[in-house]
């Protein structure tokens, strides 16, 4: 038997990501623009980086536990009374060692080999990925797109639940897309679970990016008591804080002891130095996430005017999250694309076909930059696209 015959079946069909390709393909040339991957141009602000150095210093290296430490889930809890309105005392966060592994780890408690998860297209392929490892399926349902619009069709949703169905996926504002459900959709979607009995997890990582202003609409808006409602989140793009790999879960505190277990068999806890750089963040990063969030929408409107002005673009500027999902007239295999344009402009894109069923005409774009850089970038690419 292959060296290869002899490894997980699930772990072989485990398919590389799309966006990876790309970035692997160009990374370190000269001129890059890069606005392939999810994250902004600055580094993690001092403030930040500085508690988790002197945490270091103090010689915080210990195991520590496996929930967080306490002081970060209470400033968690005083964030979500911030900036959502609702309290939820500490026994509903749990630290992870990043929101990928906060998805691994609902993921794992939530389904089991052979259930059905259902999700909305185009997504961010880790979703799909990580059941599949886990050996659960992951089904798909399109967004509607028209007009450079998005919208949720709740009769498709129903349409894709079958007895084997344990949960539903919903990340808003969207990635990629900038789909952003209403409060309406969200209840409707909350009604459609109870109904069919369904865990929703529920990736609120984009809440703050929201262009009408305050935060987008989140299932705290609409659950109750008892309804069964797994959060996941990051540290990594509110704060600039894409390699430190922290994230939180949001759970009914009867989850509490599944998934410190959980925690405890992967990673057996974020590290405490790290946790009080995350606990900086959350104490005195208010401001800072606020910079963050009018960048981002100047940078938007620069992008999006930009590429709208060519006529050769279908778009809308998105009402939440970093990126803008571009279909292109000409453009029938947006890997192909993807790889032409960083060859021929500079600028990094992610292919649409990264982001599944609905996204295969599609280019993203993260305008989470400064403005001078994505007013380039929204020209290089405008000169491309004129001469397709």
């Amino acid at each position: 038997m292959s060296i290869m015959n002899s490894l997980s079946p699930r772990a072989v069909s485990a398919p590389e990501s799309g966006i990876v390709e790309v970035v692997n393909y160009a990374r370190g040339r000269d001129g890059l623009l890069p606005l392939w991957v999810g994250e902004g141009d600055l580094p993690t602000p001092d403030f930040i980086s500085k508690a988790a150095m002197d945490a270091l210093a103090a010689g915080e290296t210990f195991y520590t536990w496996q929930r967080g430490i306490p002081e970060l889930r209470q400033a968690l809890s005083d964030y979500y009374a911030r900036h959502f309105g609702i309290t939820l005392p500490v026994e509903h966060f749990y630290v992870t060692g990043s929101g990928m592994q906060a998805i691994q780890i609902a993921v794992q408690a939530l389904t089991s080999p052979g259930d059905e998860l259902v999700y909305l297209t185009p997504a961010w392929p880790n979703i799909a990925a990580a059941l599949e490892i886990a050996g659960a399926r992951s089904i798909p349902v399109e967004l509607q797109f028209e007009g450079g619009r998005w919208a949720v069709d709740l009769n498709r949703i129903e349409a894709a639940i079958t007895p084997k169905t344990k949960a539903f996926f919903i990340n808003t504002p969207s990635n990629p897309t900038g789909w952003t459900a209403t409060k309406k959709d969200l209840a409707d979607i909350l009604e459609l679970a109870r109904k069919h009995d369904l865990w929703i997890m529920a990736d609120e990582i984009y809440a703050r990016y929201f262009y009408a202003g305050g935060r987008a609409p989140s299932f705290l808006d609409v659950m109750t008591p008892g309804d069964r409602i797994m959060f996941v989140n990051s540290f990594s793009k509110n704060w600039s804080m894409t390699g430190w790999r922290v994230g939180w879960i949001v759970a009914p505190p009867e989850t509490g002891q599944v998934l410190e277990n959980l925690i405890q068999y992967s990673t057996s806890g974020v590290a405490q130095f790290m946790q009080k750089g995350a606990l900086a963040a959350l104490n005195q990063g208010d401001e800072f996430v606020a910079a963050n969030i009018r960048k981002a929408a100047l940078s938007r409107d620069i992008f999006c005017d930009a590429l709208v002005a060519t006529n050769r673009v279908e778009t809308l500027k998105p009402d939440g999250a970093l990126y803008a999902f571009l279909k292109i007239d000409g453009v029938t295999d947006s890997r192909k694309a993807a790889l032409d344009i960083v060859d021929k402009t500079g600028v990094g894109l992610a292919p649409g076909t990264a982001f599944g069923p609905g996204g295969e005409l599609f280019l993203r774009a993260c305008f989470l930059r400064d403005p001078e850089q994505v007013k380039d970038a929204a020209g290089r690419l405008s000169e491309y696209i004129l001469k397709l």
